[in-house]
C-alpha cells in the first residue's frame, strides 16, 4: 500500500523480519483469519491533519471501514480535537503537522486533511512529496496556483488522492451522467446552481477588537501560510470560512458539491471568461458598504466554458445567499425543485433538462413524469462502500490500481473553476483610482498561463503570498 516513492524501510518489514517475529511472533495471514477481517499489518496508516470539526467524521467514517487505523491526530486546537482524541487513544498526537510528517513519516501510510481551506494545500503537499497518499476536505486548495500544483503533484508523486466531495460517489451523479450520455437532453449549454449558504457571518469585515488567545490553541499555526492578524474569537472553530484569509466563503464551501454533477456530467473544463455581482451591507442611507477582506453577504457569478467538438458554449449561473432562479417551466407549481431549501442544481440541454439536489442527489428529468419513462442501460459502475472506503480501497491497492471519484486529475480543474469564481467576487471589491469600485467586469481567462489578460488587478488573486516558513515547492 505504499506508493513507491515511499521510505523502503516500514513497519510492517521490521515486523516481519525483526528477531521478534523469529522467536515466535508472528503475522496471521489473512485467509487463516477469515473472509472480511483485517489483518493488523493489512490495515492503512493514516494520519489525521484536523482532528476536529469535519475531521473528526472523516477520521470516524475511515476507522470503520476495518481497514484503517488512525495511527496520528494532528490538531491545533485541543478543544477541536478532544472527541477524536478520546475515539482513537493509541494515536499519538501533534499540534504541527510538519513535525508529525518528519518524525513519522516512515510509519504512515496516508493523510487525511481536514483543516480550514488555508492550510489545505500546504499540508497536503508536504503528504504527497512524502509519498503519502491524501485525502482532503474540499475545496481541495484556497487559491487557483494551489490547485493546478496538487494536481500536477498527484501525477508526479504517483499517490492516491481523493477531494471530500462525498456526492461524487453517489448513484445521482452517475445516473445523470449515464442520461446525458444517451443524448435523452442533447447538448448542454445552461446550467444553474444555488445554494441557501453562506450560514455563518459574511461581508462584515475584520473584527475590530483583539481577544485572548485560548490556552488549548496554537494561533500561530493555525493561522499557518496567512498573514499574520490578531486572534478573534469570531475566528474560531467555524466563522473563519466567511474571511478571505482563511475561507472560500459559500462558493468554496458548497461549489465542490453542487457545481459537481454538471461539471462531471456535461465534462466541463476550465472557463474562458467570469463575471459577477456582490450582495453589499448599507451603514448608511443609500451608501453601500463593501468588505474586502469578507467574502460577500450574497453573489452572484456566471462563468462560460468554451464548446468542444463542435458543441455550443456552456455558461454556468451560480447563486448563493438565499437567491434562487427562476423554476424551469417543465416544472410543476408545487414540485420540489432541486434540493429546494439547500440549494440545486439544473442543466438545460438543446433536447430537454435535468435537475438534482446538492451532492447530485434526488436525479430528475423534467417534465419530472420523463424520469420514469425513460430508461437507459447502466454504464457506469455504482460505488456501494462510499467516498470514504472507496479512497481507502485505493490506497491499499496502490497508486493506478483502482478509480477513485474525485482523484486531484479532476477535482483540481473542478476547484479551479470555483475559485475562479472566487477571483471575480474578490476583484469585484478593488477600489480604482477614483476610489470607486469597477463593478460588473468580465474577466478573461489564459487558463493555460493562469493569467487574467484584461485586469491584471484580478491576478494578485491566483496565487497568494504566503507567510515566511510556509508555502508549496516542486522538486
Amino acid at each position: 500500500m505504499k506508493s513507491k516513492n515511499a521510505p523502503s524501510s516500514s513497519r510492517r518489514k521490521f515486523l516481519k523480519n525483526s528477531a521478534i517475529a523469529a522467536s515466535g511472533f508472528f503475522i496471521v495471514p489473512r485467509h487463516v483469519l477469515g473472509r472480511g477481517f483485517v489483518a493488523p499489518s493489512d490495515k492503512l496508516m493514516v494520519a489525521g491533519i484536523g482532528a476536529g470539526g469535519k475531521g473528526e467524521s472523516d477520521l470516524k467514517n475511515f476507522s470503520e471501514s476495518g481497514k484503517v487505523e488512525v495511527a496520528y491526530l494532528c490538531d491545533v486546537d485541543e478543544r477541536q480535537a478532544a472527541k477524536s482524541v478520546a475515539r482513537f487513544p493509541k494515536a499519538k498526537y501533534y499540534k504541527d503537522f510538519r513535525e508529525m510528517l518528519h518524525k513519522e513519516h516512515k510509519h504512515i501510510d496516508a493523510v487525511s486533511v481536514s483543516t480550514p481551506d488555508n492550510i489545505h494545500a500546504v499540508a497536503a503537499a508536504s503528504a504527497m512529496q512524502l509519498g503519502k497518499h491524501v485525502y482532503v476536505q474540499k475545496p481541495m486548495t484556497h487559491d487557483i496556483y494551489e490547485a493546478r500544483m496538487l494536481t500536477e503533484m498527484a501525477n508526479r508523486y504517483k499517490v492516491v488522492t481523493q477531494m471530500g466531495n462525498q456526492g461524487s460517489s453517489g448513484d445521482g451523479v452517475r445516473q445523470m451522467q449515464e442520461w446525458y450520455n444517451a443524448g435523452i437532453i442533447g447538448d448542454a449549454h445552461k446550467i444553474t446552481v444555488w445554494t441557501n449558504r453562506p450560514v455563518w457571518p459574511q461581508g462584515l469585515g475584520i473584527p475590530k477588537t483583539k481577544d485572548e488567545i485560548p490556552k488549548e490553541l496554537d494561533w500561530d499555526l493555525w493561522l499557518g501560510p496567512a498573514q499574520f492578524q490578531e486572534y478573534h474569537k469570531e475566528f474560531v472553530p467555524f466563522s473563519w470560512r466567511g474571511f478571505w484569509a482563511f475561507g472560500t466563503g459559500a462558493l468554496g464551501d458548497m461549489g465542490c458539491h453542487l457545481i459537481d454533477p454538471a461539471f462531471k456530467t456535461v465534462g466541463l473544463g476550465y472557463p474562458s471568461e467570469v463575471e459577477c455581482s456582490v450582495g453589499s451591507l448599507y451603514e448608511k442611507m443609500w451608501n453601500a458598504a463593501y468588505y474586502p477582506e469578507s467574502c460577500p453577504s450574497s453573489s452572484s457569478v456566471i462563468l462560460k466554458f468554451p464548446g468542444k467538438n463542435g458543441k455550443p458554449d456552456v455558461k454556468l449561473h451560480w447563486m448563493d445567499g438565499g437567491i434562487v432562479p427562476e423554476r424551469p417551466e417543465e416544472l410543476g407549481p408545487d414540485e420540489r425543485m432541486g434540493g429546494e431549501d439547500d440549494g440545486g442544481v439544473l442543466i438545460e440541454g438543446t433536447k430537454g433538462k435535468m435537475m438534482c439536489g446538492t451532492y447530485g442527489s434526488n436525479p430528475q428529468l423534467l417534465p419530472t413524469s420523463r424520469t420514469k419513462e425513460v430508461n437507459v442501460p447502466q454504464t457506469l459502475a455504482r460505488v456501494p462502500e462510499g467516498h470514504y472506503v472507496q479512497w481507502v480501497n485505493a490506497c491499499i491497492a496502490g497508486y493506478g490500481k483502482n478509480q477513485v471519484s474525485s482523484p486531484f486529475e479532476y477535482a483540481g480543474p473542478l476547484t479551479e473553476t470555483i475559485l475562479m469564481g472566487n477571483l471575480a467576487l474578490r476583484s469585484y471589491m478593488i477600489k480604482g483610482a477614483n476610489g470607486k469600485f469597477p463593478g460588473r467586469k468580465k474577466l478573461l481567462w489564459d487558463a493555460v498561463n493562469m493569467k487574467i489578460t484584461n485586469f491584471d488587478e484580478a491576478n494578485q488573486f491566483v496565487k497568494r503570498d504566503y507567510r515566511e516558513g510556509w508555502g508549496i515547492k516542486l522538486g
